[in-house]
């Protein structure tokens, strides 16, 4: 996966210029690897992450069907990007997103919702994988400034009601889906928000990791997760 993973990545301009995928970028890499949190290399093709909040862990899978969006996901988990961030649009009946990196500045309040890493990624939706209930998906601009429906760099949403959410299929890149802690996304979505869908309170993403729990107990079971088989307990 290594490979795989290093190709998407100069694909998307993460590891953009062609030297750094060489003899000095490798260097630079080697260095910046230290301050990872994980090794993204190591993991399942379908790894199982806990996306850890104020309010309880919500654990989600990736699909392997959307590799840019895994790998993506994966590159800013490891570095602790999603660390301490918080959950600005919240709208119960309908979902809640996060991802926004401007949302650790209070002052920057009135543009919560526009920040990221600088970096598009290019859709990749597919009719299989739908907005029902705890599906991880990629949020972006509208279509007028977007035609190519291209997703954030970092800016997420997960899916509170499948109902409310089914419009948007077909228009945006479903990556994943929660595995377990529906309960706290209901949590999520009923706290009390301000007229831009803010929550009163604060509530952020504590941090991303790799779970090491899920996988290995539903292989126990004689239930992996297909296309976990290679290495099961991530």
């Amino acid at each position: 996966m290594r490979q795989i993973f290093l190709r998407l990545m100069c694909a998307l301009g993460i590891i953009a210029m062609a030297s750094s995928c060489g003899n000095s970028g490798q260097k630079q890499n080697k260095e910046k690897e230290k301050t990872m949190t994980f090794d993204v290399t190591a993991l399942s093709e379908e790894p199982v992450l806990d996306i850890k909040t104020d309010l309880g862990t919500i654990k989600v899978k990736l699909y392997k069907e959307t590799p840019l969006h895994r790998d993506n996901f994966l590159k800013l988990a490891s570095e602790g990007y999603y660390d301490g961030l918080l959950f600005h649009r919240v709208i119960n009946g309908f979902m809640i997103q996060t991802g926004d990196p401007l949302t650790k500045d209070p002052s920057q309040s009135a543009r919560y919702g526009t920040g990221g890493p600088g970096y598009t990624i290019p859709a990749e939706i597919l009719p299989q994988f739908t907005h029902k209930k705890g599906a991880l998906a990629a949020a972006r601009r509208g279509d007028a400034a977007n035609p190519k429906k291209e997703s954030s760099g970092s800016q997420f949403y997960i899916v509170q009601d499948a109902n409310t959410c089914a419009q948007l299929d077909g228009g945006y890149t479903v990556f994943g889906e929660t595995v377990s802690g529906f309960e706290v996304i209901d949590k999520i979505a009923a706290v009390e928000t301000d007229g831009r869908d803010k929550p009163v309170k604060d509530i952020h993403i504590i941090s991303v990791r790799p779970d090491t729990s899920t996988l290995a107990a539903l292989a126990a079971a004689g239930r992996p997760w297909k296309g976990c088989e290679e290495n099961p307990t991530i």
